[in-house]
């Protein structure tokens, strides 16, 4: 099984509208692709941070879901009208394969 995460540092002022972006792509993930989305904040540390995290069943599965996100002008528009959600070079993903 392979776990992916990818968080992101929230801009300053952009708390309430980065979480309803965050429950949005999660929502919209789970529509067009199946596959769970979990969106977190930390108790600790940083708390301008959040994250979104998935499982698939193996790295080609996570692959189809990733190309088929790439594929989709719904997500990249989605994407794209919330970017100023996030400070710049802040994403940051794992893909961790779970034993």
């Amino acid at each position: 099984m392979i776990a992916f995460n990818r968080s992101a540092t929230i801009a300053p002022g952009k708390l309430a509208s980065t979480l309803a972006f965050a429950r949005e792509v999660a929502a919209h993930i789970t529509t067009t692709t199946g596959t769970e989305v979990s969106v977190a904040v930390p108790v600790g540390g940083n708390p301008s941070r959040i994250s979104w995290s998935t499982r698939h069943e193996s790295l080609a599965d996570f692959d189809a879901v990733m190309m088929a996100l790439m594929a989709d002008a719904a997500y990249a528009a989605l994407m794209a009208k919330n970017a100023d959600n996030f400070i710049p070079g802040s994403v940051h993903d794992d893909i961790w394969r779970v034993i």
